[in-house]
């Protein structure tokens, strides 16, 4: 399993360098990205639907977003 730190960035980072780092995942690989940006939500998972990832856990709290993600063949 990877983990992406991306607090502390904001629109449209978060989602890119998701989409870079999946891209370099094999299928089936579990990626964990940390984000704060309010809009990473919305991004990581139109991201996630188009691009054939699933994401499988989405959780906010205090310290942002938590996303599980994994990789598709896509």
């Amino acid at each position: 399993m990877t983990e992406l730190d991306l607090r502390g960035l904001r629109c449209p980072l978060p989602a890119l360098r998701t989409a870079r780092q999946l891209a370099e995942m094999a299928t089936g690989e579990t990626l964990t990205v940390l984000a704060d940006d309010p809009l990473a939500a919305i991004d990581i998972a139109h991201l996630c639907r188009t691009e054939g990832h699933d994401l499988v856990e989405q959780r906010q709290d205090g310290e942002g977003g938590r996303f599980v993600i994994v990789a598709g063949g896509a």
